[in-house]
C-alpha cells in the first residue's frame, strides 16, 4: 500500500487488515510509482501499542478485532510520524479548519471542546468551511519558509477530513470558562502547551528534530488563548480576531 501523506508518498508494510484499507482509501496511491520512504510495521509494533493501550485501561475487555485494527492503526501512525518527523513534518493533536483556503489548528486537552468549537464555526460560516483534520494532522515545514497544515487518515471519532492541505494561519489553545476571550499567547508559555499537543518520538535523532520544529512553529505562527464556552459567539470570537474579518 502506498500512502500520500504531506505530500510525500510513503510504502508502506503490515499485517493484513482490511480495516486499515478501508481507513486510508483516500490517501491511497497507485503502488507502481516509487515511493519517497517506506515503513514497516510488524507484530513488535502492534504489542507496543497494545503495552501501551493496557498502561492506560489495566481494566480493559479482551481484545476484539476492532481493538486490534485500532493497535495496529496507531503503530503505523507512529512509524511514519517518526520517520516524518527527520524530514520537517510534525504531528500535532488538533482540530484543523480550513476556511477560504487558510487553515487554523485548535489544540486542548482531550474532552476540553476543540472538536465542538470548530464545529460551533461549521456552523457560522457554512460552506466556507472545509475540515482539513478533527483529530491528528501532520505540519509540514518547506525550506522556502512555508507551513502548510495536512489532512491524514487519522482524523478522529467522527471521521472528519479531507486529503487537503493548506496554509497554516494560527494556532488557537483552548480552555473552558464562562465568559468567551482571546489573546496572544505568552512567548513563555507556547513551547510548554505545544509540546502536550505534539507527538515526541523516542529516539533521540527524531525528538531533536522535532524540538527544532516547534521552535520554528513558534517563530513564523501566531499563537492565541481561547477561553471559551460553547456558545456559537466562541466561534465568532476567535475565528473574527485569529482572521481579521467579522464572523456572523
Amino acid at each position: 500500500m502506498t500512502l500520500l501523506l504531506a505530500d510525500y508518498r510513503i510504502r508502506v508494510s503490515l499485517p493484513d487488515s482490511p480495516g486499515i484499507l478501508a481507513q486510508c482509501a483516500e490517501y491511497r496511491r497507485p503502488d507502481d510509482v516509487s515511493p519517497d520512504f517506506t515503513v514497516d510495521v510488524t507484530e513488535a509494533d502492534v504489542d507496543n501499542e497494545r503495552r501501551i493501550f493496557l498502561r492506560r485501561n489495566p481494566n480493559a475487555a479482551e481484545e476484539s478485532p476492532a481493538r486490534r485494527t485500532d493497535l495496529l492503526s496507531l503503530a503505523l501512525y507512529r512509524r511514519i510520524c517518526t520517520l516524518l518527523a527527520l524530514h520537517r513534518v510534525l504531528l500535532i493533536h488538533g482540530s484543523s479548519p480550513m476556511v477560504d483556503g487558510r487553515a487554523y489548528l485548535y489544540c486542548a486537552p482531550s474532552g476540553t471542546g476543540k472538536s465542538t468549537h470548530t464545529r460551533l464555526l461549521r456552523g457560522l460560516l457554512g460552506d466556507r468551511v472545509t475540515m482539513v483534520n478533527d483529530d491528528k494532522p501532520l505540519v509540514r515545514f518547506f525550506e522556502d519558509g512555508q507551513i502548510r497544515i495536512y489532512g491524514t487518515p487519522w482524523n478522529g471519532k467522527h471521521r472528519l477530513g479531507a486529503p487537503v492541505s493548506a496554509p497554516l494561519e494560527a494556532v488557537c489553545f483552548l480552555h473552558r470558562a464562562a465568559e468567551n476571550t482571546i489573546v496572544p499567547l505568552p512567548a513563555e508559555e507556547r513551547l510548554p502547551k505545544l509540546l502536550e499537543s505534539v507527538f515526541r518520538p523516542e529516539g533521540t535523532a527524531e525528538l531533536l528534530a522535532v524540538l527544532d520544529l516547534t521552535d520554528r512553529l513558534m517563530a513564523s505562527v501566531r499563537f492565541w488563548s481561547l477561553g471559551c464556552n460553547m456558545d456559537p459567539s466562541a466561534a465568532a470570537l476567535s475565528y473574527g480576531t485569529m482572521s481579521g474579518e467579522t464572523a456572523s
